[in-house]
């Protein structure tokens, strides 16, 4: 029996090292602004650029918990002189990928209904919240390939996470600043080309509080990888 997860008879999720094939990524890089993104992201993490990547990814083949769809955002920020990535937001259509990724880790993850698919000559990627469209990116499908090197690069950059568990009389139990990365990648299609992002206002899932100023780059990419766990790098109830 694994006590780690709950219900004892029964876990929310598998307690597997997920392996995931054939993960398909629409990316896109958005400029927006400075002023919103310094409201969001925490110390110490640094903004250099005012850059937000929206990503929708069809998880095609998952170990442990088959296929599922996600969608986010992730703040291009630098810790320590490192550049990477903060996790904003992420919605999935997985109780299961939900669960494991906020109780053994740290991702931002709440349930949604994200959609990746080819329309009319065009990738296309939604996230909905509710009944109410909160997203929609719109890339031009397979124009231009990318170099693989390069696509690599772009999803294998440093993650960083806020881990925030309240204590049982609501005080703070631990609150740190976690990173992580993408490991034993292969990168199977890669490409670029011209697209599009529209965000809407949603009290609950507030993606359009990090507005599109400017669309800078956007991929299409396919691949194997797998997440390695993450650790702790910055401790906020030890720094206060």
């Amino acid at each position: 029996m694994n006590l780690g997860i709950t219900p004892l008879t029964a876990p929310a999720f598998p307690a597997v090292q997920p392996r995931f094939h054939d993960r398909e990524y629409l990316n896109i890089v958005y400029r927006t602004d400075i002023d919103a993104l310094k409201a969001v992201v925490p110390e110490p993490l640094e903004i250099d650029e005012p850059l937000v990547r929206f990503e929708v990814m069809k998880m095609n083949d998952v170990t442990g918990y088959g296929p599922y769809t996600e969608a986010g955002q992730a703040i291009q920020v630098v810790f320590d002189g490192e550049r990477g990535e903060y996790l904003h937001a992420m919605y999935l259509d997985s109780f299961a990928a939900t669960a494991s990724g906020r109780e053994v880790s740290a991702y931002p993850k709440v349930m949604g209904s994200p959609k990746l698919y080819a329309d009319n000559g065009a990738l296309v990627g939604t996230l909905d919240y509710g009944t109410l469209r909160v997203a929609t990116a719109t890339m031009g499908y397979k124009h231009f390939e990318l170099d693989r090197r390069q696509a690599e690069a772009e999803i294998t950059v440093p993650t960083f996470m806020l881990k925030t568990i309240p204590d049982y009389d609501g005080s703070l139990r631990v609150q740190e600043l976690v990173r992580t990365e993408i490991t034993d990648v292969v990168v199977k299609q890669a490409y670029t080309g011209p697209a599009r992002l529209q965000l809407f206002q949603h009290v609950l899932a507030p993606l359009a509080d990090l507005p599109v100023l400017e669309v800078v780059s956007a991929s299409h990419i396919i691949t194997d990888l797998t997440l390695a766990p993450a650790k702790p790098v910055h401790n906020y109830l030890e720094a206060s």
